[in-house]
């Protein structure tokens, strides 16, 4: 399973998005010195999750970080996260 698919697939089952992007950026760093080169190390990601609800944009932060642990370090080097609840100003449709 690709680094993208366990992604998805950990998202999904926590957070029951309404919405979920998560987009590869890793060719956009490559040959950068902190790059590891595996194709797969750096992602955007975009939820819209009922779970965050009331949480402020550090606890949403901590909650997805947590859930992608395995993935952190390595073979993830970096993530980008943009998290909201439904509804919530500035979420995407």
């Amino acid at each position: 399973m690709t680094v993208e698919a366990r992604i998805k697939e950990k998202l999904n089952a926590a957070l029951q998005p309404v919405l979920l992007n998560v987009i590869n950026e890793s060719e956009l760093h490559a040959g950068h010195r902190s790059s590891p080169g595996t194709g797969e190390s750096h992602f955007r990601v975009v939820v819209v999750s009922p779970v965050f609800i009331g949480k402020s944009r550090v606890e949403r932060h901590r909650i997805v970080n947590a859930l992608l642990k395995d993935e952190m370090g390595s073979p993830v080097h970096a993530l980008a996260l943009s998290t909201f609840a439904p509804g919530e100003a500035g979420a995407p449709a």
